[in-house]
């Protein structure tokens, strides 16, 4: 009964959510040559460099024309980041599909990578990292997101190095990342953590650059405040 309270929640929240618009693509220069990353909708995101195609969590947003991806990252197996159909859409012959564990039995053909697991794909690597809950969850004892569950990811291409958090609280293993050019760092009551939260987070790995996503109705002004000073370049983009 819990279970379907949470996965009635979750529908509550996708469908506030607005329709899907086409956003434009953001470019970083690599040892390899350019990067883009474009944002979709809520925590879905496309990565493209080297004339491959990255798919971050493909569940929100329209994915009918949607790039055909080479290696598909998910990171849990909340509705709002693992669509079986959507995923479908994005797939081609020689996909790989890279989960946590937990995905399997949505995914019979992904690739499951625990926390500290490291892949390489031609020129792309992939290390998963935690994503969890400290503290809050759907009744008292239980989290949204155990420890072990779910995959951050760091994805590195030609020497730039990505975070991706997925769903998280301000955790330690977050907050000890070393390195990290651009960062996409969840927001959101109540399945993550707040914006004042995110931004102590952020303040403690120092990203050179990082992007709020998963925000939801967070108000983006309060996490662009506590970075305030901090020498991390806040981009604020609309992910509705």
């Amino acid at each position: 009964m819990k279970l379907m309270k949470l996965s009635i929640l979750m529908m509550c929240c996708a469908l506030a959510i607005p329709a899907f618009a086409a956003k434009a693509a953001e470019e970083f220069k690599t040892k390899a040559g350019v990067l883009k990353i474009t944002p979709i909708q809520h925590a879905s995101l496309t990565i493209e460099a080297g004339g491959q195609v990255i798919q971050v969590d493909p569940a929100m947003g329209d994915y009918a024309s949607a790039a055909k991806a080479d290696v598909i990252l998910i990171t849990d197996i909340h509705g709002d980041h693992l669509d079986v159909a959507k995923l479908a859409q994005v797939k081609k012959a020689g996909t790989i599909v890279i989960i946590p564990g937990a995905a399997q039995k949505d995914v019979a053909d992904g690739v499951v990578m625990k926390n500290g697991d490291t892949k390489t794909v031609g020129a792309w690597t992939f290390e998963a990292v935690p994503m969890y809950n400290l503290k809050r969850g759907p009744a008292e004892g239980k989290l949204f997101h155990d420890k072990g569950r779910g995959n951050g990811y760091i994805v590195t291409y030609g020497g730039l190095r990505i975070y991706l958090s997925g769903d998280t609280e301000n955790i330690p293993e977050m907050r000890a990342l070393k390195n990290i050019d651009v960062a996409f760092v969840c927001m959101n009551l109540p399945y993550t953590m707040t914006p004042e939260e995110a931004a102590e987070a952020v303040k403690a790995f120092k990203p050179k650059i990082v992007y709020p996503y998963h925000y939801g109705m967070s108000d983006l002004k309060v996490f662009e405040a506590g970075l305030k000073g901090s020498g991390v370049d806040v981009r604020i983009r609309n992910w509705y």
